[in-house]
């Protein structure tokens, strides 16, 4: 099998192309990882042992020239390429409608065009809106609210499109809120972690009420795997970690890691649009792919904290760019 991976130097990305190399679920012949390198992408999430298995093309989803070229021979693409940060997109939402949307029809036509076998579209619960109670299933409506999500659910329609017009083999995967190691300090576990190593506060949105369903990014890279080796031509999968709290609730835990108490909270005004509550229901991929997630969430926490503790070297560059 040989891999078209876009945006795999990100931090979902990143860690799906280190599974392949590592321990190779999926039989993987050859990786070509395609990345434009904005601030997230980081080669430096690789080691140099890895630079030299697999094949990096620094490059823009948009560039239809390119991604024609790579495209030829590929037998899957898995799409992570996007802009992703919410807050970016409700202070500059032009970047997002460009790559997200615009981006992934340019690789949707590349690869009817190339022959691809399956195109994988790693997309976000966001795009379902917020729910107050129950948790959303793939038939549930795209109600987003950020021009981030909006982007993104304009995506999945996109993708959808060419499965039902054109017949392209397509998946779309749509993950709960990610964390694990290498995941850029903008985001809001390590942005947590690192303040504190710094001896700053832990800045939260209004109350701190809003609900998140959080899952391990290695959990999530093996739903993807399923959905890859299994996934029914055309539908869509939710994959969720199982353990929602509040913002409050993941401070807390992650005070605890530094015997540190409420005190080092400051709330700050709330995000414009902001999701009370994601929730997505996984019986469809557990049903169908046999896809469950198996990292407790303490434990996980645990080691990310950890991870960032010891690799000063590895997110200080970043926080200064």
């Amino acid at each position: 099998m040989k891999l078209l991976v876009t945006g795999g130097a990100g931090f979902i990305g990143s860690n799906f192309v280190k599974r392949q190399i590592d321990s190779d679920p999926l039989g993987v012949n050859e990786i070509i990882v395609l990345d434009k390198l904005t601030y997230a992408g980081n080669l430096n999430n690789f080691t140099q042992d890895e630079k030299e298995i697999f094949r990096f093309v620094q490059g823009d989803i948009c560039d239809a020239s390119l991604v024609e070229k790579l495209l030829r021979g590929i037998d899957v693409v898995v799409n992570f390429a996007a802009e992703s940060h919410v807050d970016r997109s409700i202070s500059s939402a032009a970047d997002f409608v460009t790559t997200n949307i615009l981006g992934t029809q340019i690789l949707l036509e590349n690869s009817l065009k190339a022959g691809v076998g399956k195109f994988v579209q790693i997309s976000t619960d966001e795009v379902y809106g917020s729910i107050e109670e129950g948790s959303w299933d793939e038939e549930f409506p795209l109600l987003p609210n950020s021009p981030y999500s909006a982007s993104k659910a304009s995506a999945d329609l996109i993708v959808r499109a060419y499965n039902r017009t054109f017949g392209l083999h397509t998946n779309i995967t749509r993950c709960s809120n990610n964390y694990g190691n290498f995941q850029y300090p903008e985001k809001v576990i390590p942005l947590f972690v690192t303040n504190l190593m710094r001896k700053k506060k832990l800045p939260i949105y209004g109350k701190g009420l809003n609900i998140r369903d959080w899952l391990h990014v290695t959990d999530h890279c093996r739903g993807i795997e399923s959905v890859i080796s299994g996934g029914r031509s055309g539908e869509i999968y939710n994959i969720g970690g199982g353990t929602e709290l509040t913002n409050i609730q993941l401070a807390e835990k992650i005070l605890s890691f530094f015997s540190l108490d409420k005190s080092e909270i400051d709330f700050v005004p709330d995000r414009l649009g902001h999701d009370n509550r994601y929730s997505v229901n996984i019986n469809k991929i557990s049903n169908e792919l046999g896809y469950s997630p198996e990292i407790n969430f303490d434990d996980g926490l645990r080691e990310t904290v950890e991870f960032y503790k010891m690799n000063s070297q590895w997110w200080e560059p970043l926080i200064c760019k």
